[in-house]
């Protein structure tokens, strides 16, 4: 009979061989984790994370309760926004039609604010995409105000500083959808990682028929939008119509 068989006839053999075979079992379960990890898409592990939002506009009804919730989330003074709404009133008597667009920041995926900006204030976030401003290194020059072609930014009258929407990340951060999806009572936004197929705003996408504001800036905007009109007043004088863009923001006309 080999060492191996014998029966155990002590105390000091019995926790010998209990040791031993627990840390084989350990080896033997760590090689299978590993196996395992092996086996994960390279497209999984390696997939960068973009967060974006997608507006089904058909389920907005102008109450202005995200601008509302934005302001009130983030103390933003009286005169400047992080989020509104405008209203995109088009046609000719008797048949006319009102129209409500939302609008914030779209962290574009090649964000021409970032590229400006002289101290590196503005940047994009590796790790989800969203661009946002570092009031520590921002000196308030300006100059992505005047890059953003979607008029999403602004100088803070009270802090000097550049501001806008930023996905609301202290919330993101901890699990939470930012403040205007959570509030939206009409459910028309739907905020996620537009890279992870498997997300809702991915399956809205690729079932829905969806715009981006002004594409051929290249930007590539990562806000979506559902039965959006993005008319402009310019096509009053082509259109043979009247097309009338309301804005609460203290800034009247678009860019």
């Amino acid at each position: 009979m080999s060492n191996k068989d014998k029966p155990v006839t002590n105390r000091r053999e019995f926790v010998q061989k209990l040791v031993g075979g627990a840390a084989a079992a350990s080896v033997a379960s760590a090689t299978a984790v590993l196996a395992g990890a092996e086996t994960v898409p390279e497209s999984q592990s390696s997939r960068q994370k973009q967060y974006g939002m997608l507006i089904d506009t058909r389920r907005c009804i102008g109450c202005h309760t995200c601008s509302v919730s934005c302001k009130s989330e983030f103390d933003v003074p009286l005169g400047v926004t992080r989020s509104w709404v405008e209203y995109t009133e088009k046609g000719s008597y008797p048949n006319v039609s009102r129209n409500f667009l939302p609008r914030l920041c779209n962290h574009c995926s090649q964000p021409q604010c970032v590229d400006v900006c002289p101290t590196g204030a503005t940047y994009k976030r590796e790790q989800d995409g969203i661009v946002v401003v570092d009031s520590g290194q921002c000196i308030g020059c300006k100059y992505c105000i005047l890059a953003c072609p979607y008029d999403a930014r602004f100088l803070n009258p009270v802090t000097g500083f550049a501001e806008k929407c930023d996905f609301c990340i202290h919330r993101v951060s901890k699990g939470l959808d930012p403040s205007c999806v959570n509030s939206c009572i009409g459910g028309a936004r739907i905020f996620g990682d537009i890279n992870d197929p498997d997300s809702e705003i991915s399956r809205q996408i690729a079932l829905n028929p969806t715009t981006v504001l002004r594409p051929g800036k290249g930007t590539e905007p990562n806000v979506y939008y559902i039965g959006a009109d993005h008319s402009d007043q310019h096509e009053n004088e082509t259109g043979g119509y009247d097309v009338r863009v309301i804005t609460h923001r203290k800034e009247k006309e678009r860019r």
